[in-house]
Protein backbone atom coordinates (compact mmCIF):
# COMPACT_ATOMS: atom_id res chain seq x y z
CA UNK A 1 0.00 0.00 0.00
CA UNK A 2 1.02 3.62 -0.21
CA UNK A 3 2.21 3.54 3.43
CA UNK A 4 4.77 0.83 2.65
CA UNK A 5 8.31 2.15 2.29
CA UNK A 6 9.81 2.51 -1.17
CA UNK A 7 10.89 -0.96 -2.33
CA UNK A 8 12.62 -0.17 -5.62
CA UNK A 9 16.05 1.23 -4.78
CA UNK A 10 16.64 2.52 -8.30
CA UNK A 11 13.46 4.59 -8.17
CA UNK A 12 14.40 5.80 -4.68
CA UNK A 13 17.76 6.99 -5.99
CA UNK A 14 16.19 8.65 -9.03
CA UNK A 15 13.74 10.50 -6.81
CA UNK A 16 16.79 12.02 -5.10
CA UNK A 17 19.01 12.42 -8.17
CA UNK A 18 21.21 9.77 -9.78
CA UNK A 19 20.95 5.97 -9.76
CA UNK A 20 23.88 3.63 -10.39
CA UNK A 21 23.45 0.26 -12.05
CA UNK A 22 25.22 -2.38 -14.13
CA UNK A 23 24.46 -5.34 -16.34
CA UNK A 24 24.98 -8.75 -14.77
CA UNK A 25 24.91 -12.34 -16.03
CA UNK A 26 22.01 -14.44 -14.82
CA UNK A 27 23.83 -16.80 -12.49
CA UNK A 28 24.17 -17.51 -8.79
CA UNK A 29 27.68 -16.19 -8.19
CA UNK A 30 27.01 -12.94 -10.01
CA UNK A 31 23.81 -12.50 -8.01
CA UNK A 32 25.67 -12.95 -4.73
CA UNK A 33 28.41 -10.55 -5.76
CA UNK A 34 26.02 -7.89 -6.98
CA UNK A 35 23.74 -7.97 -3.95
CA UNK A 36 26.79 -7.16 -1.81
CA UNK A 37 27.78 -4.25 -4.06
CA UNK A 38 27.03 -0.54 -3.71
CA UNK A 39 24.88 -0.38 -6.83
CA UNK A 40 21.33 0.89 -6.45
CA UNK A 41 20.22 -1.87 -8.77
CA UNK A 42 21.38 -4.30 -11.42
CA UNK A 43 20.04 -5.43 -14.77
CA UNK A 44 20.20 -9.15 -15.41
CA UNK A 45 21.22 -9.44 -19.05
CA UNK A 46 19.05 -11.70 -21.22
CA UNK A 47 19.18 -9.91 -24.57
CA UNK A 48 22.57 -11.28 -25.61
CA UNK A 49 22.56 -14.15 -23.13
CA UNK A 50 20.07 -17.03 -23.28
CA UNK A 51 16.61 -16.34 -21.86
CA UNK A 52 15.96 -18.76 -19.01
CA UNK A 53 13.14 -17.86 -16.62
CA UNK A 54 14.18 -20.64 -14.26
CA UNK A 55 17.74 -19.34 -13.98
CA UNK A 56 16.38 -15.82 -13.48
CA UNK A 57 14.23 -17.00 -10.57
CA UNK A 58 17.20 -18.81 -9.05
CA UNK A 59 19.48 -15.78 -9.41
CA UNK A 60 16.85 -13.63 -7.72
CA UNK A 61 16.79 -15.98 -4.75
CA UNK A 62 20.58 -15.72 -4.42
CA UNK A 63 20.23 -11.94 -4.20
CA UNK A 64 18.35 -12.34 -0.91
CA UNK A 65 20.48 -11.79 2.17
CA UNK A 66 18.34 -12.64 5.20
CA UNK A 67 20.61 -10.97 7.75
CA UNK A 68 20.80 -7.75 5.72
CA UNK A 69 17.04 -7.70 5.22
CA UNK A 70 16.35 -8.33 8.90
CA UNK A 71 18.85 -5.66 9.93
CA UNK A 72 17.43 -3.06 7.56
CA UNK A 73 13.93 -3.21 9.02
CA UNK A 74 12.49 -3.29 5.49
CA UNK A 75 11.64 -6.02 3.01
CA UNK A 76 13.21 -3.91 0.25
CA UNK A 77 16.28 -5.53 -1.34
CA UNK A 78 19.66 -3.89 -0.80
CA UNK A 79 20.20 -3.95 -4.58
CA UNK A 80 17.16 -3.83 -6.85
CA UNK A 81 17.01 -6.43 -9.65
CA UNK A 82 15.73 -5.61 -13.14
CA UNK A 83 16.05 -7.70 -16.30
CA UNK A 84 16.69 -6.90 -19.94
CA UNK A 85 14.49 -9.09 -22.12
CA UNK A 86 15.66 -10.42 -25.51
CA UNK A 87 12.94 -9.10 -27.80
CA UNK A 88 13.35 -6.03 -29.99
CA UNK A 89 10.53 -3.51 -29.91
CA UNK A 90 9.31 -4.34 -33.41
CA UNK A 91 8.56 -7.91 -32.25
CA UNK A 92 5.89 -6.53 -29.86
CA UNK A 93 6.47 -9.39 -27.42
CA UNK A 94 4.93 -9.45 -23.94
CA UNK A 95 5.36 -12.91 -22.48
CA UNK A 96 8.95 -12.52 -21.35
CA UNK A 97 8.11 -9.36 -19.42
CA UNK A 98 5.20 -11.19 -17.80
CA UNK A 99 7.40 -14.10 -16.75
CA UNK A 100 10.11 -11.76 -15.49
CA UNK A 101 7.74 -9.66 -13.40
CA UNK A 102 6.05 -12.76 -12.02
CA UNK A 103 9.50 -13.95 -10.89
CA UNK A 104 9.89 -10.81 -8.80
CA UNK A 105 12.04 -8.34 -10.75
CA UNK A 106 11.25 -4.68 -10.18
CA UNK A 107 11.40 -3.61 -13.80
CA UNK A 108 12.10 -4.46 -17.40
CA UNK A 109 14.61 -3.05 -19.86
CA UNK A 110 13.31 -3.18 -23.44
CA UNK A 111 15.92 -3.10 -26.22
CA UNK A 112 15.51 -1.46 -29.62
CA UNK A 113 12.38 0.63 -29.11
CA UNK A 114 11.92 2.81 -32.18
CA UNK A 115 8.26 3.95 -32.30
CA UNK A 116 5.54 5.17 -29.98
CA UNK A 117 3.59 1.99 -30.71
CA UNK A 118 6.51 -0.14 -29.52
CA UNK A 119 6.94 2.03 -26.43
CA UNK A 120 3.23 1.74 -25.65
CA UNK A 121 3.47 -2.06 -25.88
CA UNK A 122 6.45 -2.09 -23.51
CA UNK A 123 4.64 -0.09 -20.83
CA UNK A 124 1.34 -1.95 -21.30
CA UNK A 125 3.07 -5.32 -20.86
CA UNK A 126 4.24 -4.21 -17.41
CA UNK A 127 0.79 -3.13 -16.17
CA UNK A 128 -2.29 -4.97 -14.96
CA UNK A 129 -5.60 -4.24 -16.75
CA UNK A 130 -8.08 -1.73 -15.33
CA UNK A 131 -11.40 -0.27 -16.44
CA UNK A 132 -11.34 2.80 -18.70
CA UNK A 133 -12.93 5.00 -16.04
CA UNK A 134 -10.11 4.37 -13.56
CA UNK A 135 -7.18 6.79 -13.12
CA UNK A 136 -4.15 6.31 -15.35
CA UNK A 137 -5.95 3.93 -17.71
CA UNK A 138 -3.43 4.49 -20.50
CA UNK A 139 -1.33 2.66 -21.50
CA UNK A 140 -3.96 -0.06 -21.17
CA UNK A 141 -2.47 -2.89 -19.10
CA UNK A 142 -2.18 -6.38 -20.58
CA UNK A 143 -0.16 -8.22 -17.93
CA UNK A 144 -1.78 -11.47 -16.86
CA UNK A 145 -2.68 -12.07 -13.21
CA UNK A 146 -0.31 -14.49 -11.51
CA UNK A 147 1.91 -12.68 -9.00
CA UNK A 148 2.26 -15.35 -6.31
CA UNK A 149 6.03 -15.73 -6.69
CA UNK A 150 6.54 -11.98 -7.06
CA UNK A 151 4.60 -11.30 -3.85
CA UNK A 152 6.69 -13.84 -1.99
CA UNK A 153 9.90 -12.34 -3.35
CA UNK A 154 8.85 -8.79 -2.49
CA UNK A 155 7.73 -9.90 0.97
CA UNK A 156 4.25 -8.41 0.76
CA UNK A 157 0.68 -9.65 0.38
CA UNK A 158 -1.13 -10.04 -2.92
CA UNK A 159 -3.28 -6.99 -2.29
CA UNK A 160 -0.25 -4.92 -1.31
CA UNK A 161 1.49 -6.08 -4.47
CA UNK A 162 -1.42 -5.07 -6.70
CA UNK A 163 -1.28 -1.56 -5.24
CA UNK A 164 2.48 -1.27 -5.70
CA UNK A 165 3.01 -3.15 -8.98
CA UNK A 166 2.34 -0.27 -11.35
CA UNK A 167 4.79 1.72 -13.40
CA UNK A 168 6.66 4.73 -12.03
CA UNK A 169 6.40 7.71 -12.40
CA UNK A 170 2.91 7.38 -13.91
CA UNK A 171 1.95 6.04 -10.49
CA UNK A 172 4.15 7.91 -7.97
CA UNK A 173 3.85 4.94 -5.59
CA UNK A 174 4.57 2.41 -8.32
CA UNK A 175 7.57 0.10 -7.95
CA UNK A 176 7.87 -1.16 -11.55
CA UNK A 177 10.47 0.62 -13.67
CA UNK A 178 10.06 0.54 -17.44
CA UNK A 179 13.32 1.29 -19.23
CA UNK A 180 13.24 1.60 -23.00
CA UNK A 181 16.40 1.66 -25.08
CA UNK A 182 16.85 4.08 -27.94
CA UNK A 183 19.38 2.41 -30.19
CA UNK A 184 18.85 3.78 -33.70
CA UNK A 185 18.14 7.00 -35.55
CA UNK A 186 14.51 5.99 -36.08
CA UNK A 187 14.10 5.86 -32.32
CA UNK A 188 15.64 9.30 -31.96
CA UNK A 189 13.31 10.68 -34.64
CA UNK A 190 10.30 9.25 -32.79
CA UNK A 191 11.45 9.91 -29.22
CA UNK A 192 9.51 13.16 -28.81
CA UNK A 193 6.33 11.35 -29.89
CA UNK A 194 7.00 8.53 -27.42
CA UNK A 195 7.57 10.80 -24.45
CA UNK A 196 4.60 13.04 -25.16
CA UNK A 197 2.10 10.26 -25.89
CA UNK A 198 3.19 7.21 -23.87
CA UNK A 199 3.01 7.84 -20.10
CA UNK A 200 4.77 5.39 -17.83
CA UNK A 201 8.24 5.39 -19.39
CA UNK A 202 10.59 5.61 -16.42
CA UNK A 203 13.98 5.78 -18.13
CA UNK A 204 15.34 6.24 -21.63
CA UNK A 205 18.57 4.25 -21.91
CA UNK A 206 20.73 5.05 -24.92
CA UNK A 207 22.13 2.01 -26.71
CA UNK A 208 25.28 3.70 -27.93
CA UNK A 209 26.78 0.47 -29.25
CA UNK A 210 23.97 -0.23 -31.73
CA UNK A 211 23.54 3.47 -32.49
CA UNK A 212 27.23 3.69 -33.32
CA UNK A 213 26.88 0.66 -35.60
CA UNK A 214 24.14 2.35 -37.60
CA UNK A 215 26.04 5.64 -37.81
CA UNK A 216 29.08 3.78 -39.12
CA UNK A 217 31.29 4.19 -36.04
CA UNK A 218 31.07 0.87 -34.17
CA UNK A 219 32.70 0.91 -30.74
CA UNK A 220 33.95 4.45 -31.31
CA UNK A 221 32.21 5.78 -28.23
CA UNK A 222 33.89 9.19 -28.42
CA UNK A 223 33.13 9.84 -32.09
CA UNK A 224 31.63 13.33 -32.54
CA UNK A 225 28.70 12.08 -34.64
CA UNK A 226 27.72 9.52 -32.02
CA UNK A 227 28.05 12.06 -29.21
CA UNK A 228 25.92 14.50 -31.23
CA UNK A 229 23.15 11.91 -31.63
CA UNK A 230 23.29 11.05 -27.94
CA UNK A 231 23.13 14.73 -27.01
CA UNK A 232 19.89 15.00 -28.99
CA UNK A 233 18.39 12.15 -26.94
CA UNK A 234 19.45 13.89 -23.73
CA UNK A 235 17.91 17.17 -24.91
CA UNK A 236 14.57 15.56 -25.74
CA UNK A 237 14.47 13.74 -22.41
CA UNK A 238 15.25 16.91 -20.48
CA UNK A 239 12.55 18.82 -22.38
CA UNK A 240 10.03 16.14 -21.38
CA UNK A 241 11.31 15.62 -17.81
CA UNK A 242 12.20 11.97 -18.36
CA UNK A 243 15.29 10.31 -16.90
CA UNK A 244 17.99 9.48 -19.45
CA UNK A 245 20.55 6.73 -18.96
CA UNK A 246 24.10 6.01 -20.16
CA UNK A 247 25.24 2.37 -20.52
CA UNK A 248 29.04 2.70 -20.54
CA UNK A 249 30.24 4.85 -17.67
CA UNK A 250 33.77 4.59 -16.34
CA UNK A 251 36.09 6.69 -14.16
CA UNK A 252 37.29 8.63 -17.17
CA UNK A 253 33.90 9.79 -18.48
CA UNK A 254 31.83 9.80 -15.28
CA UNK A 255 32.11 13.55 -14.63
CA UNK A 256 31.18 14.38 -18.23
CA UNK A 257 28.21 12.02 -18.16
CA UNK A 258 26.87 13.62 -15.00
CA UNK A 259 27.47 17.12 -16.33
CA UNK A 260 25.51 16.28 -19.47
CA UNK A 261 22.49 15.25 -17.42
CA UNK A 262 22.50 11.46 -17.39
CA UNK A 263 20.82 10.16 -14.23
CA UNK A 264 20.60 6.37 -14.77
CA UNK A 265 24.28 5.53 -14.99
CA UNK A 266 25.53 2.04 -15.78
CA UNK A 267 29.14 1.00 -15.24
CA UNK A 268 30.57 -2.44 -15.73
CA UNK A 269 31.72 -4.43 -12.68
CA UNK A 270 33.44 -7.07 -14.82
CA UNK A 271 36.99 -6.17 -13.78
CA UNK A 272 36.45 -3.68 -10.98
CA UNK A 273 33.95 -1.33 -9.44
CA UNK A 274 36.07 1.72 -10.32
CA UNK A 275 33.32 3.40 -12.32
CA UNK A 276 30.80 2.98 -9.53
CA UNK A 277 33.24 4.23 -6.92
CA UNK A 278 33.97 7.33 -9.01
CA UNK A 279 30.26 8.02 -9.40
CA UNK A 280 29.62 7.61 -5.69
CA UNK A 281 32.51 9.94 -4.94
CA UNK A 282 31.22 12.63 -7.30
CA UNK A 283 27.73 12.44 -5.81
CA UNK A 284 28.95 12.49 -2.20
CA UNK A 285 27.78 8.93 -1.56
CA UNK A 286 31.11 7.17 -1.14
Amino acid sequence: MSDLPRLNGIIAALEKGIAFSAFSPIDQQSAIAMTNSKFDGIVFEAEHNPWDAGELSLALQFMLDRRAIAGSGSVAPAVTPLVRVPVNGVEMAQWQAKQALDSGVYGVVWPHISTAEEAYNAVAACRYPRLPDKPNFEPQGIRGDGPTRACRYWGITNQEYYKKADVWPLDPNGEILVVIQIEDTKGIDNLEDMLKNVPGIGVILIGEGDLGQELGYPREYDHPELLKAMAEVVRICKDNNVVVGHPHANPGNMQRIMDEGYRFIMSGPTRSYAGLEKGLELTGRS
